[in-house]
């Protein structure tokens, strides 16, 4: 299996759907589904009873996964979306941003 070129903590941007152009944070990834949640993306809302747990009940607000296709990372140097590649940086190998050139974090 090739490696994973989102990872959690990455900053993405939206590349289509409700939220195209947003950008986030990664805060799960689910490689077995080929799925991303992306904090303050894709935001859902439940209407839950009370129960014992949360007495007041309401509407509850959270980020639903997304698949991973809609996302792309932000290049670090401009934030707009980019590909990734991998190279070997000082017997490391790391991500790079194919647009810049710049160095991955993650």
């Amino acid at each position: 299996m090739a490696a994973a070129k989102i990872k959690k903590g990455d900053n993405v941007v939206v590349l289509s759907g409700k939220d195209k152009g947003k950008t986030g944070t990664v805060a799960q990834v689910m490689p077995k589904e080929g799925k991303v949640v992306v904090e303050g993306v894709n935001v859902a809302t439940r209407h839950r009873k009370p129960n014992q747990a949360n007495p007041q009940g309401g509407i509850e607000r959270r980020e639903a996964p997304m698949h991973i296709s809609k996302v792309a990372v932000a290049d670090p140097k401009t934030g707009k979306a980019t590909r990734v590649r991998f190279e070997e940086k000082g017997g490391k190998k790391v991500r790079v941003a194919v647009k810049s050139g710049e160095t991955i974090d993650g």
